[in-house]
């Protein structure tokens, strides 16, 4: 199967998860999506805006950087990520993820749910 660009579901979020500003999702369609494979998505953060505190359990969200430096807090750790860095988030810990920079962010976001 091969999903082309403009197949992906595109949508912008405000506020996303309690966050600031307006981030911008580029998504798999669910039918593509493998039963464990809750979420495949590029996610532009525009500086100045970010995705909220928010908490995984039952599941595991990986963001990989791919562009732009950007602060995490891990699970109550802050820390700045860059392109090639991987945030690994599950077990209920908790992060979140902004852009205190003048050049977007723009990652991939996996969540996968447990068995």
């Amino acid at each position: 199967m091969i999903i082309r660009a403009n197949e992906r579901v595109f949508e912008t979020r405000h506020e996303m998860r309690g966050g600031k500003g307006d981030v911008s999702l580029a998504q798999l369609p669910g039918d593509a999506l493998a039963p464990h494979l809750r979420l495949l998505s590029e996610l532009t953060i525009p500086p100045g805006a970010g995705i909220g505190t928010h908490a995984h359990s039952g599941e595991t969200e990986y963001f990989y950087i791919l562009e732009g430096t950007g602060t995490v807090n891990d699970n109550g750790s802050t820390v700045e990520v860059r392109p090639g860095d991987v945030v690994v988030t599950g077990g209920g810990a908790m992060h979140n993820i902004e852009n205190h920079t003048r050049a977007p962010v723009r990652l991939i976001a996996v969540i996968v749910t447990e068995a």
